[in-house]
């Protein structure tokens, strides 16, 4: 008995940036050889007349709906004849609808912003949402993706030594190996004397040792992800400074960059850290969060 591999959902509303979602999943789905499933929020609508409050059905419209995503689907058969490809129409908020289909998916993929919420926000509500409360990796697609101009594809990931990390360690080198690239192993420091006003501080501090610290603890974290993808090269770099600065800097000529939804830093009750919010809003480049 053959059981079903755990699908790619893919947040698709029809806008620009649920498109770049969808064919970035597409890809990702054929690679994989996993099923790819289209899932669409339908929200009703609530007017005040014929009376406060009254909802109405928009049956038409629904079918209408229902009526796109089958054709989006479609085509992707088309396509892709040997995917398994199915679309769902939901009822309710996106974000809610798209955190239930994250229960027994592979991935979720979406767009940086879909149809609703304010222009200017380089993130929309639903992609922080999701990336927030999903159970599974959340791939964010920018809203500006284009090739990369270099050599080889890399998949850049942050490594700080957290549970969190490792897995998005696992995560990182399931992609590079999938996709045959490289994986570069970011981990930043700061330096202690940057915590006193004016660098001004008693402590004796020793560059060197520090960064042969973080060194090892880069590799043993890689370790066990390297073991287990020996065709993976893969290469340290130790940044001193911000780590949300680090890695969306980084992000520049990344394919795909993976962070833990928590470090070690912050607040134990946040379910998304600072640095990994950060990265969401400003990275270049596709980014996974890693739960």
């Amino acid at each position: 008995m053959t059981t079903q591999p755990a699908p790619i959902v893919v947040g698709y509303d029809g806008s620009t940036g649920s498109q770049s979602a969808l064919r970035w999943a597409t890809t990702e789905a054929v690679r994989t050889r996993a099923p790819l499933r289209l899932v669409e929020a339908f929200e009703l609508v609530i007017v005040t007349r014929p009376a406060p409050g009254y909802v109405v059905p928009l049956e038409a419209v629904r079918t209408a709906r229902q009526k796109g995503l089958d054709a989006v689907a479609e085509g992707i058969r088309l396509h892709h004849p040997d995917l398994t490809v199915e679309s769902s129409l939901a009822g309710g908020p996106a974000s809610q609808i798209l955190v239930e289909a994250a229960e027994d998916a592979r991935m979720v993929v979406l767009g940086s912003r879909g149809l609703g919420g304010w222009s200017g926000l380089l993130v929309g509500s639903v992609a922080v949402q999701v990336t927030t409360h999903a159970r599974c990796p959340v791939v964010v697609i920018p809203p500006d993706l284009r090739a990369h101009a270099h050599e080889g594809a890399t998949v850049v990931v942050g490594v700080d030594g957290s549970k969190t990390s490792a897995k998005a360690i696992d995560f990182a080198f399931d992609q590079a190996d999938a996709r045959h690239a490289q994986v570069v192993a970011l981990h930043t420091w700061t330096s202690p004397f940057l915590t006193y006003a004016d660098g001004a501080s008693m402590l004796q501090f020793d560059e060197e040792k520090i960064r042969d610290e973080a060194r090892l603890l880069v590799a043993e974290s890689v370790a066990g992800a390297a073991a287990d993808h020996p065709d993976v090269k893969w290469t340290t770099e130790l940044v001193t400074g911000s780590a949300a600065q680090a890695l969306v800097r980084r992000s520049e000529s990344a394919d795909l960059l993976v962070v833990g939804s928590r470090g070690r830093g912050g607040f134990t009750g946040l379910l998304l850290g600072s640095v990994s919010q950060s990265a969401l809003h400003h990275a270049h480049c596709p980014i996974a969060i890693v739960h």
